[in-house]
């Protein structure tokens, strides 16, 4: 008998006929023997349409209140679930995020776990029940309801799993696993039987889909043994994300890349012309971390005349926010000559392991895209990732040439 952690996402509960064959998914594996605690997300599309409600109210939604209203729907998920596998015939018992006692901070629409109480959870899996809890949420220590961001059932699901030290976390969503890329942008993609952690980690960071990148934090950070899964298909083994960091360096079979990500969802920020001198990047990015705006990349340039050019990427919908934020508190400052910004760009990224121990693989990507005529506006780098900005009108062109010239369709 194992204690299985699986989470079921938005399109995998869309309807209550979805939710009937979710029901009788975890019924198959309640007859195994097994202990079983089921995540849901909202219904697919019902967050959006409650932020779009929250909306029609106020323009800019008090994070507080909007968290009250978007934690709403997984609360009929979980009382949906529970119904149809009670109507099954097994003993089930929803959760809210506050009834499990999901501890997080005070940051509303995007918080983070703190500890999780799994106490009353273990209690009912004892007693033979199925304890269905909703996603995307928790409650601060003053009993504020907060919710974990998008794709944030993916992180409950997988803290849930480390509380109780389940045997493994199932994750299933809308496809049969994790891909070398999207199969929508290039159709010859193919499905990973396994992937390092490190590289999932890289690969959720950079735009991917399928996982939500705390999740991939958490499942390394505490030991989750994580599985994704289709939750229309009864066959495969989906994708295992493994401890096996070095299985891929030490097989000749396995390629050097392990996928392409790609993210439409980043705005650049240019700030042209501030000095040159220690502490200017603090001056520009303190305001921007006091607002809570993440930053991802960052290019600082020095010029002849004293001066630099500052250019750094946040979230899409946080652009004007920044720039808000940098106007009113840090170009008088500092004294900067203009500052912009650019939504129209799109990040894509190289994810291989095998980076440690092979080179060219950037000048490989390089040459690929100035092929292409695509021009590159922005490069990181890590041990197994090279991420680069260009024109968001050429994102899918890059995503099919770099898959094609890295042979990841090959199987």
């Amino acid at each position: 008998m194992a204690l299985i952690v699986q989470k079921y996402g938005g399109t995998s509960v869309a309807n209550p006929e979805r939710i009937r064959n979710v029901a009788r998914r975890v019924a198959r594996y309640k007859a195994m023997g097994h202990q079983i605690v089921v995540v849901v997300s909202a219904m697919s599309g019902e967050t959006n349409k409650l932020i779009a409600l929250a909306k029609e109210v106020m323009a800019e939604p008090d994070p507080r209140e909007l968290d009250v209203m978007i934690s709403t729907g997984e609360q009929v998920t979980i009382g949906m679930t529970a119904l149809a596998l009670m109507e099954l015939g097994i003993k089930a018992k929803s959760y809210t995020g506050t009834q499990v006692k999901i501890l997080t901070d005070d940051s509303h629409t995007k918080a983070r776990i703190l500890d999780i109480d799994e106490y009353n959870l273990k209690q009912d899996l004892n007693d033979g029940y199925v304890c269905v809890v909703a996603g995307f949420q928790g409650v601060d220590e003053f009993g504020n309801i907060t919710t974990l961001g998008r794709g944030g059932s993916d992180t409950t699901g997988v803290a849930l799993a480390a509380a109780l030290k389940a045997d493994e976390c199932q994750i299933y969503t809308d496809v049969d696993g994790v891909y070398t890329t999207d199969p929508r942008v290039v159709p010859e993609a193919r499905r990973l039987d396994k992937i390092t952690f490190e590289e999932m980690l890289e690969l959720a960071s950079q735009g991917s889909k399928v996982l939500q990148i705390r999740s991939v934090e958490f499942a390394g950070k505490y030991k989750v043994k994580l599985r994704v899964l289709s939750s229309f298909e009864d066959e495969g083994d989906g994708t295992l994300i493994t401890f096996e960091e070095d299985s891929k360096e030490n097989d000749m079979e396995d390629p050097i890349i392990s996928g392409i990500a790609f993210n439409r969802d980043e705005a650049k920020i240019i700030v042209l012309g501030v000095p040159d001198k220690p502490g200017i990047a603090y001056q520009i990015l303190g305001p921007i971390a006091d607002a809570n705006i993440d930053v991802d990349m960052i290019i600082q340039n020095t010029g002849a005349d004293g001066t630099t050019d500052f250019t750094f990427t946040v979230h899409k919908n946080e652009m004007g926010k920044a720039l808000a934020v940098l106007r009113e508190k840090v170009q008088g400052h500092i004294n900067a000559r203009e500052i912009s910004g650019d939504d129209k760009i799109a990040k894509v990224s190289v994810v291989g392991i095998g980076m440690r121990s092979h080179v060219g693989i950037a000048s490989q990507m390089f040459r690929t895209l100035a092929e292409e005529g695509i021009n590159i506006q922005m490069i990181s780098t890590s041990e197994i990732k090279i991420a680069v900005v260009i024109d968001e009108k050429y994102m899918e062109l890059a995503v099919r040439v770099l898959h094609k010239a890295f042979e990841l369709e090959e199987a």
